[in-house]
């Protein structure tokens, strides 16, 4: 069988975008983690897929899948290249999206220049919720004496503050964190540097990827942590290795996050 899909990326987060709205694709036919690697496969971040929704005001299902062929619930880079996707190969012609994920419904808004605002709801902190194995709920917590704040934008987040992410081995310490057996269903950790409060350097560690160029969820984590522990403002643009997101977030609010997304090649590979 043929496989098409398009490559695209957000920040240098890359993705492979795949129509499923006819219903012939089948996620279960693939070996993911083979099409994933980047020597002898396409290469890629995570895989998305379009899918219909059954649900009455909802435009399209949205589903991800890390590099290592595990679904999860929610990629914020991917969100854009979602919405970037459906609109310009017209299985839509609606600017505002309602869109149904694994963790639940996101609005996506496509502007005038093709950036697109991300709706990403409210973040959850309840360590049931993440999930985390925590008795109690707190703005911070200490894993192998790093203190750390965890927070779910629909996917764990561990956030560090760092004085400066260069030259930081980030691999070791995110796995010790990783493997802690805090996180039963794995965390992203990501690693914070504030430059001023409306402005802050980000390096993640994504599981079942490892460090990526930008992680739109990760970003909203981390202005998150900043805002809660009243470390940030509430608009907050965030440098990762790809480039800039910019974040709007108050206490007890949905996040806001708004960013690029680019079409990078159109290919068809055998499965």
């Amino acid at each position: 069988m043929r496989l098409n899909f398009t490559k695209m990326q957000g920040l240098g987060n890359d993705f492979i975008v795949i129509n499923g709205l006819d219903n012939s694709f089948n996620v279960n036919f693939i070996n993911i983690s083979k099409l994933a690697n980047r020597h002898t496969g396409i290469g890629f971040d995570q895989l998305l897929v379009v899918e219909s929704s059954k649900r009455t005001g909802i435009d399209f299902k949205y589903r991800i899948f890390n590099a290592d062929g595990q679904e999860v619930q929610q990629c914020g880079n991917g969100a854009r290249c979602f919405a970037l996707f459906v609109f310009k190969k017209k299985l839509t012609n609606k600017k505002i999206l309602n869109v149904e994920t694994l963790n639940g419904d996101i609005e996506l808004t496509i502007n005038n220049d093709s950036t697109v605002i991300v709706n990403m709801g409210k973040p959850e902190f309840a360590p049931s919720k993440i999930p985390a194995n925590f008795d109690n709920q707190h703005k911070k917590y200490s894993i192998n004496d790093i203190e750390i704040g965890v927070v779910s934008m629909g996917n764990p987040h561990a956030v560090i503050h760092v004085d400066k992410t260069e030259n930081l081995e980030i691999e070791k310490i995110a796995k010790d964190i990783q493997n802690s057996g805090h996180f039963p269903e794995g965390v992203n950790v990501g690693f914070m540097q504030i430059n001023s409060p409306s402005n802050i350097s980000l390096r993640v560690y994504e599981r079942g990827v490892g460090e990526t160029q930008a992680c739109g969820t990760g970003a909203c984590a981390a202005v998150v942590f900043g805002v809660e522990n009243n470390l940030l403002d509430n608009k907050v643009r965030v440098s990762l290795a790809g480039g800039d997101l910019d974040i709007k977030y108050e206490e007890g609010s949905e996040v806001f996050m708004t960013g690029p997304a680019e079409f990078v090649f159109e290919g068809s590979v055998e499965v």
